[in-house]
């Protein structure tokens, strides 16, 4: 099991709290100073059976700022989401071939 965890995000220290109350421990990937790349974020949507921009956090200030209602194919989402991981939702767990966004962090429950 993987999560691609923030620690200053409640929501992800949340889930992550949840993971280990259940017995696992799980490889931590802090995705902010350990960026995904194109093929590990390609690999999170397949699992997730999610686009690009359902994952997008689009209440933070660069999103706002710079994406905001513009239009990008998936690659072009993925690239600024490489460049700009803040905008990631987060967290996302995986386990085998499938992954949940840890919003609300009870989600987890399904792969535990």
């Amino acid at each position: 099991m993987k999560i691609y965890h923030n620690p200053r995000c409640s929501k992800s220290r949340e889930t992550l709290s949840l993971i280990r109350e259940a017995g696992q421990e799980p490889e931590i990937i802090e995705y902010l100073k350990t960026v995904p790349n194109s093929a590990t974020i390609k690999d999170l949507l397949m699992k997730l059976n999610l686009k690009p921009t359902d994952i997008l956090r689009k209440g933070e200030k660069v999103y706002k700022d710079k994406f905001k209602g513009k239009n990008f194919n998936d690659d072009e989402w993925i690239q600024i989401m490489i460049e700009n991981p803040k905008i990631i939702e987060r967290p996302i767990v995986v386990k085998g071939n499938k992954a949940i966004l840890g919003r609300p962090p009870e989600n987890v429950k399904e792969l535990l």
